[in-house]
């Protein structure tokens, strides 16, 4: 059996006028797509700006505008395949379109190279206060969230921290209004990571996991005390078990258990979804099937106690 080629797809996301085209020509113009490979730019939405016929020419692309959500079917996909035999496809994605839907359709060699969010942060907030699952749903398959028209008395941290949230893995970068990178946007922590054992409050916990994620280095070797309820993993060992919570990232449908591994002595006596007070020195161990290192856990006391105020934890 002949194996398909498998063809690279550039996923480009985010709602009308968030910069999306924008992005594509200053890559166009960089000179990023002039190798000679043919480029199948599919268009889902038509904004404002357009990509002059010229510069499309040059770097070998052919637009095919899908005008309805509707018209978005496996069928189509592989038709414009067999039809335009493209080296590699660019989607410039609509932002109140079903994104599940077309991952869905997509033919399985056509393979998600890169994915990039653009979001113009002067509509952000309201965005995320009023369509905040069709939003957030904007980050998923995305390597870069590219927040742009930023200024400085935005809550440019808390961009990040709701970013994170839905997707952990992508790069977060602010471009300010005169086009500029803005790479201090830090979190001002509630907590004193100096201070001998880091106290966390329950209604910080899922800022703190955020920041353990993002800034591990930060936190290794220090003594943390926290809230959680206990989770045992299937097939785990003897002595492991999950302290976590349970978040919400955008709706009551989109709630997650988010915790850390942790080697405990006492962990097979411990309750299953019980609540305790876990005090622990923060290490770090690698993902499965990869070198990340992600945050892990050695407790040396856990604690009953009582549950929290609030069972859900948030990072917004």
């Amino acid at each position: 059996m002949i194996k398909k080629r498998e063809i690279p797809l550039y996923l480009f996301t985010g709602f009308l006028e968030s910069g999306k085209t924008s992005f594509i020509i200053e890559t166009l113009k960089e000179g990023q797509f002039e190798d000679g490979l043919y480029t199948l730019y599919i268009l889902c939405e038509e904004g404002i700006e357009e990509i002059d016929k010229e510069l499309l020419s040059r770097n070998r692309f052919e637009t095919y505008v899908i005008e309805e959500e509707k018209d978005i079917s496996p069928d189509l996909f592989k038709g414009l395949e067999k039809e335009k035999r493209p080296d590699r496809v660019i989607i410039e994605f609509n932002g109140t379109w079903d994104l599940d839907a077309l991952i869905e359709a997509l033919p399985k060699q056509w393979i998600i190279g890169e994915g990039i969010c653009t979001v113009d942060a002067s509509t952000y907030e309201n965005y995320l206060n009023n369509m905040k699952m069709l939003m957030l749903q904007q980050f998923i398959y995305a390597d870069l969230i590219l927040f742009n028209r930023c200024r400085e008395d935005m809550d440019l941290a808390m961009y990040k921290r709701t970013a994170h949230a839905k997707n952990r893995r992508a790069q977060v970068v602010f471009e300010m209004e005169d086009g500029s990178i803005n790479n201090s946007v830090k979190e001002e922590l509630p907590y004193d990571i100096n201070s001998p054992v880091i106290e966390i409050g329950d209604e910080d916990y899922g800022l703190w996991y955020l920041d353990v994620f993002d800034n591990l280095d930060n936190y290794i070797g220090k003594t943390v005390r926290f809230k959680a309820q206990v989770f045992k993993p299937p097939k785990r060992k003897e002595d492991i078990f999950v302290p976590g919570r349970f978040a919400m990232t955008c709706c009551a449908e989109d709630i997650q258990f988010v915790g850390f591994p942790c080697k405990y002595a006492g962990a097979g006596k411990l309750k299953e979804k019980s609540y305790v007070n876990v005090t622990a020195e923060v290490r770090f161990g690698k993902q499965p099937g990869s070198e990340e290192r992600v945050p892990a856990l050695r407790a040396s006391l856990v604690e009953p106690a009582a549950p929290a105020e609030d069972e859900l934890v948030y990072f917004t």
